[in-house]
């Protein structure tokens, strides 16, 4: 590859938000563990306020916040990368944070899970949102671990800031005993089970197997997984919140910000996969899933669990080490302006290519920020180089940050289609409902989830091509059929047989 040297620097980046640039920022954190009021005491400010924008990690909870202006009086839009939902009137908006609008002003801001700045592929989000959101006060959510990079960068653009930290409201236990003691087996789980208990796994298949499981020991159970979309992860959470379901399985979905009236936590297993090796949870990881034991003013103490004494050490010690993070850089992202540059310098309109350049040798000079890994993108880049290589640049970049899962085949497939869709201008329509949706069987519960990411996708497209994905106003319907198929399939699924652990532990006894 030729050797062009391309520095960039922290004042280009810091700069590039002009409107930030004009206000005189102040930056007020909130920070502590969860149930300690943070998001809360944010919120009335912005309740407050004459406008104002909520940051959310998650869809659901900026539609959550979004209902809960809207209940207060306050009329409040939601934007996402899926949806526009407008009110008239309306001076307030939650939004994703990826859907940060750095060109409007408003009074009050607040960005919430700041921790996620240590997420390696959606971290740069949140240093936009600190660096650029375009508020005269900011209110920053979270645990501490990032704290100190995030005062450095403020104070390096002459803003000011205050910390306020919060304690629980409501203490959290450790149980002295596991669920199971010395060793797991379904028979001494069965018994110990409690309304009000959140089971956490750690995959589709242990939360579908423990609700069945549970369903079948005579539990009502809610379940919320990362498959799940929004819609269905709210109604499921709606039966946990109104009691209609004893017990909730989940996977670490619930540690970011959901407010669900949990007794106890209890961890399934201590290891998780993170799509490259099972590991250990994090101090983050377990403070922020066994936080939500204890909710405040439904029970006087959070307690938590897991299923084998062993695992007790982990977990105290998770609770009790300081979580403070390794990262001393803000992440950001390439801008399509870098990559317009880095294009005209190589003389090639291959995303791919230039993706890899910046990554590998593109010098940033910088105390205060880092590039953040472009691994993803460029893989996503090189699909888009070999399906569509003569689209133009813009266009390839918007394909190269669509939210989809290369490694779901199903999913790559459908991108794909829609990719060509676009490189040769053809309409596209939604997806045809299949006839299952009428069906009553939960067998279809997987490819129901699949179709919902695709329509995800599509309505995510609509607002980027218009003209290509002509259905974009008629996503919501079809998405509800299929949500209210994926609530009734939850309901009577049978799981899998054997979770994870069980699985492991057979495979042990046959080896030995």
């Amino acid at each position: 590859m030729k050797s062009i040297p391309l520095n960039l620097s922290q004042n280009n980046f810091v700069e590039s938000f002009t409107l930030a640039r004009l206000l005189k920022r102040h930056h007020h954190f909130y920070l502590g563990p969860t149930n300690s009021g943070k998001t809360h005491h944010a919120l009335i400010a912005l309740q407050n306020a004459e406008s104002g924008v909520y940051l959310a990690p998650l869809r659901l909870l900026a539609m959550e916040i979004r209902d809960r202006l809207v209940a207060a009086g306050v009329p409040c839009n939601l934007i996402t990368g899926e949806e526009r939902v407008m009110m008239n009137g309306a001076r307030h908006t939650a939004s994703t944070i990826e859907m940060m609008n750095p060109g409007k002003s408003v009074e009050v801001a607040i960005i919430d899970e700041i921790q996620m700045l240590q997420d390696p592929e959606r971290g740069s989000a949140w240093t936009a949102a600190l660096i650029g959101v375009p508020a005269k006060f900011i209110f920053v959510c979270g645990s501490n671990a990032v704290t100190a990079p995030c005062i450095a960068a403020i104070e390096a653009m002459n803003e000011t800031h205050e910390i306020t930290y919060l304690a629980r409201m409501t203490p959290l236990v450790l149980e002295n005993e596991s669920i199971c003691g010395s060793r797991y087996s379904r028979q001494k789980l069965k018994p110990k089970l409690q309304k009000g208990d959140a089971v956490i796994a750690f995959s589709r298949k242990d939360v579908l197997t423990f609700s069945a499981r549970f369903r079948q020991w005579g539990f009502t159970v809610a379940s919320i997984y990362g498959a799940l979309s929004p819609e269905v992860r709210r109604t499921e959470s709606t039966r946990f919140c109104t009691g209609e379901a004893d017990i909730l399985v989940a996977t670490d979905a619930i540690g970011m910000g959901l407010n669900l009236p949990i007794r106890r936590v209890i961890f399934s297993n201590i290891h998780k996969f993170d799509g490259v090796a099972s590991r250990h949870l994090n101090a983050t990881e377990v403070r922020q899933i066994a936080g939500r034991a204890g909710r405040f003013g439904i029970y006087p103490t959070g307690y938590v669990s897991v299923l084998e004494n062993d695992e007790l050490i982990h977990i105290e010690h998770m609770l009790n080490t300081d979580d403070t993070s390794e990262l001393t850089k803000l992440p950001i992202n390439i801008s399509f302006k870098q990559i317009g540059d880095i294009s005209e310098k190589l003389h090639t309109r291959k995303i791919a290519e230039v993706l890899d350049f910046h990554q590998m040798r593109t010098k940033f000079n910088s105390e205060l920020f880092a590039q953040t890994s472009l691994s993803s993108q460029i893989s996503q880049a090189v699909l888009v180089d070999n399906h569509a290589p003569d689209m133009s640049l813009k266009d390839k970049y918007i394909f190269v940050c669509a939210p989809i899962s290369l490694n779901v085949a199903f999913e790559k497939d459908y991108y794909l289609l829609c990719l060509q869709s676009v490189a040769q201008s053809q309409k596209r329509h939604l997806p045809t409902p299949p006839v299952w949706l009428e069906s009553v069987s939960p067998k279809y519960l997987e490819a129901a989830e699949l179709l919902s990411h695709n329509l995800s996708l599509y309505a995510w497209l609509s607002f980027k091509f218009p003209e290509i994905f002509v259905d974009g106003e008629q996503v919501k319907t079809l998405r509800q059929r299929v949500s209210r198929y994926i609530e009734s399939a939850l309901l009577t699924q049978a799981g899998f047989g054997d979770t994870t652990r069980e699985t492991d532990y057979s495979l042990t006894k046959r080896k030995y």
